[in-house]
């Protein structure tokens, strides 16, 4: 079982939509290009961010088709699998195109709300099934459930190919404890760009990020040297961007990101129902801390 160093910045990539809704290509190899040259470490597709619930089969495909074609290895791909039907994504990898493809990102069970028992068996069933090392994505905000960091030390402790968390509890006090008792090998991820910079103190090796869409060299050089220990420098960045990780969310993910990118002319400011870009007055903030940091907007 090939291993996957997630030290540095992954980037949670979003899915550029035209005005009919259809998904842009190209403005999707562009943004590929500009993240593969711009210091991200690797890309994480058809995650949150890139509102995959709202994508057909055949859309996901072609997306997950065309990251690792344009990517062509400059950069691991990791990918999201994940669902609350534990066989269904057991058969989803087991049948999945994994030419390209560097690991499995896959969430907590959502909406079924699964016990600690229920989670441990979800993901010991994934992990049997996966030729690829497997992140595991906690996000109770959105699932429901929070995965404990009693079941996430014991699944990194029995499956070798379990490898990392995407840790997105916000909870401080349970990603220590993780990084604290985890295997020596096994690598704790922040998923939440604002938390970042204190939870590589702790001792994660990065971020799965939102923001690093729009700023992949900023964010990245941030997380690079909070990894380096050279906190005085990495704090004067995440200072900087402070402003913006609020924004990014107040009207949801990948809302906030999207507009970003729209006005610093990437892609259309498109999402899919149910979701929707932000409010007016969310964008026009955006647009002034953008003004404040001197970037160009359109």
């Amino acid at each position: 079982m090939a291993s996957i160093d997630l030290h540095g910045m992954g980037v949670a990539l979003i899915t550029p939509f035209k005005e009919d809704e259809s998904v842009d290509y190209n403005a999707l190899t562009r943004l590929i290009d500009h993240l593969t040259e711009n210091g991200t470490d690797y890309i994480v597709a058809l995650g949150t961010t890139a509102e995959t619930p709202s994508l057909s089969e055949k859309e996901k495909q072609e997306i997950t088709r065309v990251i690792v074609e344009r990517v062509n290895r400059r950069i691991p791909v990791v990918l999201g699998v994940g669902g609350n039907c534990t066989r269904q994504v057991v058969s989803q990898i087991e049948n999945a195109n994994l030419s390209g493809i560097d690991a499995i990102l896959s969430v907590v069970p959502y909406y079924n709300k699964p016990s600690q028992e229920g989670i441990y068996q979800h993901f010991k069933a994934i992990a049997k099934a996966s030729p690829l090392p497997v992140v595991l994505y906690n996000v109770p905000g959105r699932c429901g459930t929070n995965m404990t960091a009693e079941t996430t030390l014991k699944l990194a402790c029995e499956f070798d190919n379990i490898t990392a968390i995407k840790e997105a509890s916000g909870n401080i006090a349970q990603m220590d404890d993780i990084i604290k008792h985890k295997p020596s090998d096994f690598q704790v991820i922040s998923g939440d760009d604002g938390i970042t910079f204190p939870l590589i103190a702790l001792g994660a090796v990065g971020v799965i990020s939102v923001i690093g869409n729009a700023f992949p060299k900023e964010f990245s050089r941030m997380v690079r040297l909070a990894l380096e220990g050279d906190y005085r420098n990495a704090r004067i960045i995440h200072s900087r961007f402070a402003e913006l990780f609020e924004l990014l969310f107040v009207d949801g993910n990948p809302a906030g990101v999207k507009s970003m990118l729209n006005m610093m002319g990437f892609i259309e400011n498109r999402l899919r129902l149910p979701l929707v870009p932000t409010r007016i007055t969310t964008f026009e903030k955006i647009r002034g801390v953008l003004h404040k940091l001197n970037i160009k907007v359109k």
